[in-house]
């Protein structure tokens, strides 16, 4: 957030055009755009049972687990890599017309993933192919959303406008959970559908209606600069993927020549990208601003705040759906609804306290709310811990809330810190890279709480799956074959709300005692992992703890801004916006405007020049 300041007779975009209504269009429309994708963003994320069992994939094959990390990460993948660069694209060829174009890629990508009848793996790599094509039509709405609507609202309404969309945004991953539970179990196919009519409707609306009212800014594409981030950022996500995947006698596959050779290569892919970023005039990334001390330990912060919760969410929903509903008299059919009912709290807390400390920290300063924001979101993971398995549910909604509210107090003062840590010269560059950061971080996240999860799972749950089969009367062979199951087809098991027992102890189950009645009951499976699937918790949320204590510490350290940095040309502005809508930050957001220098003063530093505030983008 920040100060908006318009020169003297400058004109907004909309009151020129002679139409004050279009800036309400502009509104309803981009609304609309980000909460359907953030709506089909995390719809997939609870509708996942539903899709294995529509696909007929089987969970406990080590070999599916590649498809459900890649249904899950695919999407934001794609959106980490190309959100900044459409921003940048916009800003060359037209915001809505780049706009438009992914408002009708994502309805048409929809309708495809809506169309499968394959199964199996076939049917997994159709959804998972379409997904990324629905990523870049959710990265072009992203990108683009936002300058639409600063080139359509006058500076006075324009942190109403950019809050109202960016609510929408946390709104739609709140309705997505809950949508995603209530129509997957009749169909998996109508989670796609459902926005379908939104889409169609959406894709015309915004042809016959929105229309380009900035100027469009000639410059120059760092296509070298985006191939080798995005081809080492994805070697690296691809090598965290395989890595947590059982590889030879491993419960794990860090070992894999494959993956050493995806994490290796993808960091060297990095370097080169660092390398070109040093040399181009306009590079995706300007390196030199880490020279300000606010700017890097603010991103610093960003960067592990987004590690730290990034995996939180799956983790919740692995322990809601396979563990606490089963417990509490839940059918596996019911748990997807349930688990995003229950964890309402998280999203609430966060809603209540992002825009309020984002007004409150621009009236009192940023870093008491950076600080203690990542402080009490630590404080939320170490609670966590604490509790049992099978809790007491308002005592979890409780510290969901507050996760979710020390999240919020982080996220609105941290963008501001950063932002105003900038020249204006640098503010399109500067907020692209915080967006990058932030976004391919919780990528990242979940690839490291899914490794930690399954080294605490090793220790405990072998033992546990054995002694626990023994004791049902499964024959000590049987039960110390059963017992090797991979850790990670467990894990995706109770994500999935899956009982394995039926299908892994097969025509075995007659001989037991009541027919093998206790084992394929709802009850047992999560009483046996229960023990080792807190274990693996702890570990997860240990690391999430540690990363809270980095981001307190790197807050502190934002203090002054630092020496002011010379850049010699003005950034674009669609690229600021698209990082800002790529974030989907919940805090009506300002731009950051600093007076013009006045050339009667004197001044003759360059530094203090900065473009008019009603520049093209």
């Amino acid at each position: 957030m920040g100060i908006s300041r318009t020169t003297p007779g400058e004109q907004p975009a909309a009151a020129t055009s002679g139409d004050d209504r279009y800036k309400w269009i502009a509104l309803s429309n981009t609304t609309l755009g980000v909460l359907m994708v953030m709506i089909n963003q995390s719809i997939v994320l609870i509708a996942l049972p539903d899709i294995f069992r529509g696909i007929h994939l089987d969970p406990l094959d080590p070999a599916n687990t590649s498809y459900l990390l890649w249904m899950l990460m695919g999407f934001m993948v794609v959106t980490a890599v190309l959100v900044v660069t459409f921003g940048r694209l916009g800003d060359m060829f037209g915001r809505v017309r780049m706009y438009n174009m992914g408002f009708a890629a994502f309805t048409i990508c929809s309708i495809a993933l809506s169309l499968t009848y394959f199964d199996g793996s076939a049917g997994a790599l159709w959804l998972i192919g379409w997904r990324i094509a629905q990523g870049i039509g959710g990265a072009l709405l992203f990108a683009n959303s936002t300058a639409i609507l600063t080139d359509a609202f006058p500076a006075h309404q324009r942190g109403t406008a950019l809050g109202i969309n960016s609510i929408a945004a946390i709104a739609g991953s709140f309705i997505g959970l809950i949508l995603g539970g209530v129509l997957a179990p009749v169909s998996w196919k109508l989670i796609f559908l459902v926005s379908v009519p939104f889409g169609i409707f959406g894709t015309i609306w915004a042809y016959l209606k929105l229309r380009d009212t900035g100027v469009r800014r000639k410059a120059r594409m760092d296509w070298w600069g985006n191939i080798t981030f995005a081809v080492g950022l994805i070697a690296v996500l691809v090598g965290i993927t395989y890595g947590i995947q059982p590889y030879g006698g491993s419960t794990m596959g860090w070992s894999n020549p494959l993956v050493l050779a995806a994490l290796i290569g993808g960091l060297a892919v990095l370097v080169v990208f660092v390398v070109i970023e040093k040399r181009v005039d306009e590079p995706l990334f300007r390196l030199s601003l880490f020279r300000l001390r606010a700017f890097t330990a603010g991103n610093i912060a960003s960067l592990m705040m987004a590690l730290g919760r990034g995996g939180l969410q799956f983790m919740l929903i692995m322990w809601l759906q396979g563990i606490w509903l089963p417990l509490h008299g839940y059918s596996f059919e019911k748990t997807p609804l349930w688990a995003g009912i229950y964890m309402i709290p998280l999203t609430v807390g966060f809603l209540l306290s992002a825009p309020l400390s984002g007004w409150l920290s621009d009236r009192m300063g940023a870093r008491a709310f950076t600080v203690g924001g990542s402080v009490l979101t630590g404080v939320g993971f170490v609670l966590l811990m604490v509790l049992p398995t099978d809790f007491n549910y308002w005592l979890f909604a409780l510290l969901l809330f507050v996760n979710g509210l020390g999240s919020g107090l982080f996220a609105s003062p941290n963008r501001a810190e950063i932002m105003n840590a900038l020249p204006a010269e640098s503010r399109g560059v500067g907020a692209g890279m915080g967006a990058t950061f932030q976004n391919s971080a919780s990528v990242l996240s979940i690839g490291i709480f899914f490794s930690l999860m399954i080294a605490g799972l090793s220790h405990t749950l072998p033992s546990a799956m054995h002694d626990g089969l023994i004791q049902q009367g499964v024959p000590g062979g049987t039960a110390q074959e059963v017992s090797q199951l991979p850790p990670i087809a467990v894990l995706f098991a109770a994500f999935l709300g899956y009982n394995p027992f039926k299908q892994l102890l097969g025509d075995q189950l007659s001989s037991l005692p009541n027919g093998g009645a206790n084992i394929t009951s709802k009850e047992f499976f999560p009483h046996l992992i229960s023990g080792p699937f807190h274990s693996g918790l702890i570990v997860a949320f240990w690391f999430a703890v540690a990363a809270c204590v980095v981001a307190a510490v790197s807050s502190l350290l934002t203090g002054r801004p630092g020496r002011p940095h010379t850049v010699v040309a003005p950034e674009p502005l669609g690229e600021e916006l698209a990082a800002v809508s790529g974030q989907a930050g919940v805090a009506a957001t300002e731009l950051v405007i600093p007076e013009e220098d006045d050339p009667q003063d004197g001044d003759d530093d360059p530094r203090s020049r900065v473009p008019a505030p009603g520049r093209p983008g």
